[in-house]
């Protein structure tokens, strides 16, 4: 049984380049199975995680221009979450548009200011070049559902998504971009 964490560890977030795709790979897939095991077949799961989140899937995103990130705790920098930030696959995309194709964050780390700091440093990068952050989650993430709410996202349409053969129903949600004002 894993021991609640009584206080946030130190941590960091940091952009992530191609030397990273390894630490990319694990935190996705660790991510990935800990939000769907036991919701979502546990064969469809693995084949997922081993195509999408194999490091050269990273890698193949960075190739084409994708920004990420990862969210590091001490001691020695343990990848605890991540961002991706692609160019949008989803059939509801317009000009300006970006998508986050991935954020996610190790429930054990969930209600410590991190998933808040990762989903700001995403939507400032975003903001320099784009004009609105799209993004799909499964119909029934309801945890997930609720904070892209509280980020200003709204609902703008559905799509079917493959996890390893099977399809699942998720939600596509938009959120518009804005620069922070200078100070």
């Amino acid at each position: 049984m894993r021991q609640p964490i009584a206080s946030p560890p130190p941590w960091r977030i940091r952009p992530a380049g191609p030397d990273d795709v390894d630490a990319l790979a694990l935190i996705g897939a660790a991510t990935f199975l800990e939000s769907f095991a036991g919701n979502l077949d546990g064969a469809a799961l693995l084949v997922h995680c081993r195509n999408q989140h194999a490091a050269a899937a990273y890698a193949a995103y960075l190739a084409k221009g994708a920004q990420a990130w990862l969210v590091e705790v001490e001691p020695g920098h343990a990848p605890v979450g991540y961002a991706l930030l692609t160019s949008p696959e989803l059939d509801a995309a317009r000009d300006g548009d970006i998508e986050l194709k991935r954020i996610y964050l190790l429930s054990r780390f969930h209600g410590m200011g991190m998933a808040q700091a990762l989903m700001d440093t995403v939507q400032q990068a975003a903001a320099h070049d784009h004009i609105r952050l799209l993004l799909g989650v499964k119909d029934d993430n309801h945890r997930a559902l609720s904070f892209y709410r509280r980020q200003g996202f709204a609902r703008i349409g559905d799509r079917q998504f493959n996890v390893g053969g099977l399809i699942y129903q998720d939600l596509v949600l938009a959120c518009p971009l804005t620069l922070p004002a200078a100070s």
